[in-house]
């Protein structure tokens, strides 16, 4: 059985390798600096059925283990990181409908979520709310068989071109404590739903980032994912320790990337008479940054497999985001300081990922908050 697995997931790294390798490489440097929506790449990834890793094959997805996905995100994220943001919003979506969703929300939208026939993310952010989730304003007032939707969400992954969000809201404002008051919709686009602007960013280009609007937005009680008010919280947050696995594997992919590069410039350039890579401080660099890059991986696969096994795993997942989105931040810049001058222009590749790695320290749960996470799961596993 193991060798079957093997097998099957050492075809689907491959066919994702020759993608990345054969249409992705040769144009990531232009699209990534002309902020250009990459729709040739995305029609692959449906054909690849990226859209579909983790959903169960009985609703039409490949159904890959979390073990397998992190890997292809760390392959996707060598090459270019805001690829994979484009599936993963949309798969942590799915998630939420997979675990707690309806039987009619799983037959209605899992297939064409897996086919890539409906796409989107999550709508969770707010201008004024990111890590206190409890906070947000967007409410939802139910009337009749319908609920009406006010407020905003920002910083939307997928925002200009999904056509599906889960959408966190409060149903109860009043509701003490906050969370009782707040539910998981699927909120498909249509009148009362607008995309008010395209967010500008330093870097994870291509990807559109968007500020959303709901104004009087009517939106079927049968999408409260589901069916019972009070459970969005949970929902939401459930949804985050895959999140953040695959932010963790987004780190690990900038961290080789950057590794990649500083390796092969190292033993191009040359200085004093011997290419740099032959110089101890060189040296010294390297060797650190490859022991990040290991150690990243290896939590990341941890945190994979308590996930598959589906145990609590905030903790494993908090280590593994912490640690490999901070490898990247490092090994981004010391590739770029390997590369000297030439790592500060735009013409090379470790311009863009120092520009990209800083958001991973920030995105799903900052890293103070995870250390925060990581110290109040080892106290409670570790009682006096």
């Amino acid at each position: 059985m193991s060798s079957d697995f093997d097998k099957q997931e050492a075809l689907i790294l491959d066919s994702v390798r020759r993608f990345l390798e054969r249409e992705v490489k040769p144009f990531v440097h232009k699209l990534e600096h002309d902020d250009t929506y990459p729709e040739a790449m995305v029609e692959r990834m449906k054909a690849l059925g990226l859209f579909g890793a983790t959903i169960a094959a009985e609703h039409g997805g490949l159904g890959l283990s979390t073990t397998t996905y992190a890997k292809i995100v760390e392959l996707v994220s060598t090459v270019w990181m805001s690829l994979s943001g484009i599936f993963n919003s949309h798969l942590i979506m799915a998630a939420a409908v997979e675990r707690f969703g309806t039987d009619a929300q799983k037959s209605r939208f899992l297939p064409r979520f897996a086919a890539g026939e409906i796409r989107g993310g999550l709508a969770l952010t707010e201008p004024d709310c990111g890590t206190d989730l409890q906070a947000i304003r967007t409410t939802a007032r139910r009337a009749g068989d319908h609920y009406v939707v006010n407020g905003t969400k920002t910083w939307i992954s997928n925002g200009i071109h999904g056509q599906c969000f889960a959408l966190l809201v409060k149903t109860d404002p009043g509701a003490e404590p906050r969370h009782r008051g707040m539910s998981l919709f699927l909120a498909e686009k249509g009148p009362g739903f607008a995309v008010s602007r395209k967010l500008e960013k330093l870097g994870y280009k291509g990807i559109d980032s968007a500020e959303l609007v709901f104004t009087d937005y009517r939106i079927p009680a049968d999408r409260l994912i589901g069916g019972s008010e009070g459970r969005g919280l949970q929902h939401a947050l459930g949804g985050l320790e895959l999140g953040r696995i695959n932010v963790a594997a987004r780190g690990v992919g900038v961290a080789q990337a950057a590794l990649n590069e500083a390796v092969a410039y190292s033993q191009i350039r040359k200085t004093f008479g011997k290419p740099i890579c032959q110089h101890q401080a060189i040296q010294l660099k390297l060797g650190e940054m490859a022991t990040q890059v290991q150690a990243a991986r290896l939590l990341v696969e941890d945190a994979a497999r308590i996930y598959d096994r589906g145990e609590r795993c905030d903790m494993e997942a908090g280590m593994a985001k912490l640690f490999a989105t901070e490898a990247a931040v490092a090994c981004s810049l010391e590739s770029m300081r390997i590369h000297g001058g030439y790592g500060y222009s735009k013409e090379f590749t470790v311009e863009r990922l120092y520009r990209d790695a800083p958001l991973l320290v920030i995105g799903e749960g900052t890293n103070e908050m995870q250390r925060l996470i990581i110290a109040r799961q080892l106290i409670e596993r570790n009682p006096v």
